[in-house]
């Protein structure tokens, strides 16, 4: 399906417009007589409220992560608890769970803390078959490069290859990682990783005309719940209130509050 732009949901929106002044927006609020389901996260099965969080946060980009260990043994995997953290510097962060029973740290974890680098791979419709086998719990120190069927890139400024077949990677520097620890065990259940990005690979033809990222050229996909996978196939645009062009329109819906 070709990607398109489409009116947003509420283009007439006007400040302090509640939602059940449009047909979409009542057909929502009928969805609250079901009521709500209150979880509990401290007692809720972990598995359960694992598949509640990854169905509930969607979509979620993906960060298909390079690394390579101190032994020179070179590993890939998706992750999608990814995101970009700030742009002055240029910082993104991925968490990388344990493995459990028993407790030990991935691959992924293991070389970022060892060498310092790794690069996040953008990935795209073409070649999402690829990225998901890279999820295979294989042991540790294994290769998932010749199975994935991808192509290793040297990188310009890092020991960590970057995937060919990505149209957007970037290369990272440690900057810092978190170990989160599970409360009642003390445990390491997942770590945070800042990557302090170094160089970016952007393939030409996914550009537009001012140079950025063109979305129905990139088709980028993301992760839902389960084993799910969701596509970028609509966009719609929505400028952003601008306070000095619309303060008194704004103050007169909030009675001039402060």
């Amino acid at each position: 399906m070709a990607f398109k732009i489409t009116d947003a949901p509420n283009p007439s929106f006007t400040f302090g417009q509640k939602l059940d002044a449009t047909a979409q927006g009542r057909e929502w609020l009928e969805g609250e007589k079901e009521g709500w389901k209150t979880v509990d996260p401290a007692t809720e099965e972990p598995v359960k409220l694992y598949g509640l969080l990854l169905s509930g946060i969607v979509p979620r980009p993906i960060a298909f992560v390079s690394t390579v260990s101190e032994d020179g043994v070179a590993n890939i995997g998706p992750f999608s608890w990814f995101n970009q953290v700030s742009n002055e510097p240029p910082v993104l962060s991925i968490a990388c769970n344990t493995w459990k029973d028993p407790i030990r740290e991935k691959d992924t974890t293991k070389n970022i803390k060892a060498t310092k680098c790794f690069t996040v791979n953008i990935v795209s419709e073409a070649w999402i078959a690829q990225s998901n086998f890279a999820s295979v719990d294989a042991p540790e120190n294994f290769t998932e490069w010749p199975a994935a069927g991808l192509t290793m890139e040297p990188s310009t400024h890092i020991k960590a290859p970057r995937v060919k077949e990505s149209a957007f990677s970037m290369e990272c520097e440690l900057l810092q990682t978190v170990d989160v620890v599970i409360p009642e065990t003390g445990e390491v259940g997942t770590t945070l990783v800042l990557g302090l990005i170094k160089c970016i690979h952007v393939r030409k033809d996914v550009l537009d005309e001012r140079g950025n990222v063109d979305p129905a050229k990139f088709k980028p996909v993301g992760r839902m719940g389960g084993t799910m996978y969701s596509t970028v196939n609509e966009g719609y645009h929505i400028p952003r209130p601008n306070w000095k062009a619309d303060e008194a329109a704004i103050r007169e819906v909030t009675n001039g509050a402060a």
